[in-house]
């Protein structure tokens, strides 16, 4: 009789489980957020690193037009969750998935047990300045340069980079206007509002 009610008792256990994949345009603050959830235990990983070793190994550089055309070229050769589906092997019980920028990725992650899209923005503007101070190749000299190519980023192609529709996708958004520790809030408030509460030293409870 212990024994059965043993077992009962976890089934009924939550699952620690969970994978939370960030998208937004670039600058917003998806790889502040990563970060953040990396202090608290959560393993890391980014479809842009996938792009950049293949990049690497091919002899290409890393500038933000380089790896967006190698991103096209895998997601067309592959299917547009073909990022996506490189990670899978990788993740562990708590994992975050940053630089999610197709729908077809968030398709293949969907497919976990658990899978929650956090939406990261942040107005053009404010955006453009924080890309200034990070320096990062091909970002843009200036705002007008900046716009455009997060125009072009929009595409509608099933290989291309789709940040807009992606971002649609995502079960919650979080607006990056404020300081660094107003986005950590943010994020803790926004989880706790679907039922994970985070804690430091890598522990997630549940409510």
């Amino acid at each position: 009789m212990r024994r059965a009610e043993t077992r009962a008792a976890r089934a009924n256990k939550p699952s620690s489980h969970l994978v939370v994949g960030l998208t937004g345009p670039n600058a917003s603050g998806k790889g502040e957020v990563a970060s953040f959830l990396a202090s608290l235990g959560f393993s890391l990983h980014s479809l842009s690193d996938v792009v950049r070793d293949e990049a690497t190994r091919r002899g290409l550089d890393h500038s933000r037009d380089t790896l967006i055309g190698v991103g096209v070229e895998m997601r067309s050769r592959h299917g547009p969750g073909a990022l996506a589906r490189q990670v899978l092997p990788r993740l562990t019980d708590r994992a975050v998935v940053d630089s999610i920028r197709n729908p077809g990725e968030v398709a293949v992650l969907r497919g976990l047990p658990k899978f929650l899209l956090l939406g990261i923005d942040a107005p053009q503007p404010l955006r453009f300045q924080r890309s200034l101070l990070r320096g990062r190749l091909g970002d843009g000299a200036t705002l007008e340069d900046f716009s455009r190519k997060e125009e072009r980023e929009n595409s509608t192609t099933p290989a291309g980079q789709q940040l807009l529709a992606t971002l649609a996708e995502a079960d919650i958004v979080i607006v990056n206007d404020g300081t660094i520790g107003d986005l950590r809030r943010r994020v803790q408030e926004a989880l706790a509002a679907r039922g994970v509460r985070l804690t430091a030293g890598g522990r997630r409870k549940r409510s």
